[in-house]
């Protein structure tokens, strides 16, 4: 199973969510090909509706804290409510990489 896999799995154990969307963007980043380093995670869920945007992403952290903790390098994550994502129902693109050189 790979990392996109098993966070997909985590993510909706924990959460339930009417949308989740799980994308590997490492090729946009300065790592050997088929990396599985940096994910954008795109998550709708009941459980958002009272939770003020920390709490939401620190809710996910909680959950995916072994893999953060290990082959995960960096996690842009975008939360919503059900209501929230009716109202928007688009995510922000990923700013391009840098190439880890600071250039």
């Amino acid at each position: 199973m790979t990392i996109q896999q098993e966070i997909t799995q985590a993510l909706e154990a924990a959460f339930q969510p009417v949308a989740l969307a799980v994308e590997n963007e490492s090729y946009r980043h300065n790592v050997p090909p088929g990396s599985e380093t940096h994910f954008k995670v795109t998550l709708v869920s009941d459980s958002f509706e009272s939770m003020r945007s920390v709490k939401r992403h620190q809710s996910v952290y909680a959950v995916l804290s072994d893999w953060l903790a290990g082959p995960v390098h960096a996690l842009a994550l975008h939360t919503y409510s059900p209501e929230e994502w009716s109202a928007t129902a688009s995510v922000p693109d990923s700013p391009d990489c840098r190439g880890g050189t600071g250039k």
